[in-house]
């Protein structure tokens, strides 16, 4: 038994201090001080309901600058990163071949006009008067001869017709009547030979009018050709089709461009559009014309506020999502191309909501998530929340808390999960 006596006495020894550790370390929790914090309630409100997407920011327009000819580039006066004008000088080609053409088009022209004019006068034609045949001269005096001679012809005929009735009653001889006879028949033949010649002249006069009707013709011709110049040498010369930035520009100075070959590419971005792939759960919910409110890390704080103007009415089988696509004014060029966004939908009705100030909340760097401490029964409770949109100096907690509760805004380094604590107003 003596053997087993310094074992004992030891156990004991252990024993006695442990007890007197555990004694210590109660005494120690009990006498610990209340953290002093100041606390405020959780606020619960009615919002507008919504859902919250991300997307990807695109131009309104884009636009890849082809030449209409093809040819060699004497100029390129603008660069990356310019804002240009609708109808601005982007791009200058050799236009010499271009100008000649013009030239020889014009002298084309006026040869066509020369022509025209010519025929007009030929047949006593002025521009912007109708055809009429027997205005032209030379028709009008066969017509005059040719109404003389009838009217001889007409003259004969009666006085043969008084003499048939003379020789009847023998008043005149038969020689005499003979006489008159050849007269009448005489004046017919002229008047017949007048007759042929003054339709000879109008048909002439006609056929002269067809010959207007040609230069004409060739004047239309001369003017489409010179119209097709005039295009060619201003297609020389291009130019923005629209208001926005260069966000390319291949082309350079002494290059030999053709039809298929870019020169500048172009976006306009004073409107921009958001399209956001939204899972297809809210195909019933979503609408044109509905509000979209977007945030981009450009600008934290900033909410940038556009509409829904085009709802993909196809959902993808792989992914289940269809894509919303929402429009922003953007007239002085802050949502960029490429800009990555978070957006909420705003839906009809509202929602309840949870608002508590920024300062309540702590970002946990180790585990990249979000706490807040609330004050229950004189002790802080460490809560994970999800925060949500800000308004001023309040955030949302999308969850995590409640209306109502109490939170600490004051000394939350300080704080421990079940630490004791005591609120002062």
């Amino acid at each position: 038994m003596t053997r087993f006596a310094p074992a004992v006495f030891l156990i004991t020894v252990l024993f006695a201090a442990g007890c007197s550790k555990q004694s210590q370390t109660a005494n120690a929790q009990t006498n610990t001080q209340a953290i002093v914090v100041s606390a405020i309630e959780a606020v619960g409100k009615i919002v507008p309901a919504s859902f919250e997407e991300t997307g990807t920011f695109n131009p309104d327009e884009t636009s890849d600058v082809a030449p209409l000819v093809a040819g060699r580039v004497l100029a390129t006066p603008v660069n990356v990163g310019d804002f240009v004008k609708q109808g601005q000088v982007i791009c200058e080609l050799d236009h010499r071949d271009a100008q000649l053409k013009l030239d020889q088009a014009k002298a084309q022209m006026d040869q066509a006009v020369f022509l025209l004019r010519q025929a007009e006068s030929r047949i006593g034609v002025t521009e912007g008067v109708n055809f009429d045949v027997n205005k032209v001269p030379e028709v009008a005096a066969a017509k005059a001869n040719y109404e003389s001679a009838l009217a001889q012809a007409k003259l004969a005929a009666a006085d043969a017709k008084r003499y048939e009735g003379l020789v009847a009653t023998g008043d005149v001889s038969r020689s005499t009547y003979d006489k008159v006879r050849t007269q009448q028949e005489t004046a017919e033949a002229q008047a017949n030979a007048v007759k042929q010649q003054y339709e000879a002249t109008a048909n002439l006069a006609r056929q002269n009018y067809r010959g207007i009707e040609f230069s004409q013709a060739s004047l239309e011709a001369a003017r489409s050709q010179l119209a097709q110049a005039e295009k060619a040498l201003q297609d020389t010369t291009i130019r923005a089709p629209f208001d926005g930035y260069i966000t390319a520009r291949p082309a350079s100075a002494g290059e030999y461009v053709a039809l298929t070959s870019k020169i500048a590419t172009m976006v306009r971005v004073g409107r921009v559009k958001l399209e956001l792939q939204t899972p297809e759960q809210r195909a019933g919910q979503t609408r044109i014309g509905m509000a979209v409110v977007a945030r981009v890390a450009a600008y934290p704080n900033r909410d940038f506020a556009g509409r829904v103007t085009a709802i993909n009415p196809s959902v993808d089988p792989n992914s289940r999502v269809f894509t919303v696509e929402a429009q922003f004014s953007n007239p002085k060029g802050e949502l960029r191309p490429g800009m990555f966004a978070t957006a909420r939908v705003l839906l009809p009705g509202g929602e309840n909501a949870v608002f508590i100030p920024r300062k309540a909340v702590i970002r946990d760097k180790t585990t990249d998530s979000y706490q807040v401490f609330t004050i229950d029964g004189g002790k802080a409770h460490l809560r994970v929340v999800v925060p949500g949109d800000e308004e001023g100096d309040w955030i949302r907690i999308n969850s995590g808390i409640s209306g109502g509760d109490s939170v600490a805004i004051s000394n939350q380094s300080e704080l421990f999960d079940g630490a004791p604590v005591q609120t002062k107003s």
